[in-house]
């Protein structure tokens, strides 16, 4: 089974399907339809090891600041607010379902923090940027003080629905504003990948990236690394090496 799967899968999709044989021969053990040692022989396999090239990408600081513009030029209430999915994927490392499940109450500007509800319902604090919180200022004062969801859908007309906005009108929203500043395609989960790698190349440790993305293990921080190449140059270039010359 493990040399079939490798032949269709990635070493990692191989790797789940085998812990789930895993997981389906053990409850067989305990359900006595199976023996210890037949399950000991079944199990006597080793997980593939290999790698992938890292999925998404990381946007460019010239991207960036098109797509604040695409947003604020013009765009009324609905530029505003998509310039604060930006402000809270970006500045504060939001997934894209934290960013639709807070609240206006959950957003502290005068402290410059955001009150996360993360997965697992574990709670954390994200620290707004100046610029980010400039954004976020913006869309609250064009959203109004009424309690609710802080995202809310904008009609046409410009009007503003005290809902919640989706996390597929989040997506549809950033692809439209990426058309209009002429981006290339990009996810919500990209500006999160992003996030991540400013803050590991403006010198930021790996433990505290963990802690403000949300993170449990910081393996996973560590897969959101998009520098690449230039990020092991410069790392190489801090070393100094004696001169015998």
């Amino acid at each position: 089974m493990r040399a079939a799967l490798l032949q269709r899968y990635r070493p990692a999709t191989v790797n789940k399907y085998l812990a789930t044989l895993r997981g389906v021969l053990k409850s067989a053990v305990r359900l006595g339809l199976m023996d210890l040692a037949a399950y000991q022989a079944a199990t006597d396999f080793k997980g593939v090891k290999g790698e992938t090239l890292p999925r998404g990408r990381a946007l460019a600081p010239g991207e960036l600041r098109a797509l604040v513009r695409a947003c604020l030029e013009g765009s009324g209430p609905a530029g505003a607010r998509d310039a604060a999915v930006l402000a809270l994927l970006y500045g504060c490392g939001l997934r894209r379902a934290e960013a639709v499940g807070l609240e206006l109450g959950d957003v502290d500007l005068d402290g410059g923090v955001v009150t996360v509800h993360g997965k697992g319902r574990k709670d954390r604090t994200a620290h707004i940027p100046p610029g980010a919180r400039n954004a976020l200022a913006r869309w609250t004062s064009t959203r109004g003080p009424d309690p609710g969801p802080l995202l809310c859908p904008v009609d046409k007309a410009g009007r503003i629905t005290i809902r919640p906005m989706t996390a597929q009108a989040l997506y549809l929203a950033l692809q439209k504003r990426a058309k209009e500043a002429g981006v290339a395609a990009f996810s919500p989960h990209d500006l999160r990948r992003t996030f991540v790698s400013d803050l590991l190349d403006a010198g930021a440790d790996l433990a505290t990236v963990q802690k403000l993305a949300g993170h449990a293990d910081p393996g996973t921080t560590a897969r959101y690394d998009r520098r690449g190449e230039a990020a092991k140059a410069k790392a190489a270039g801090l070393l100094v090496f004696p001169d015998a010359g």
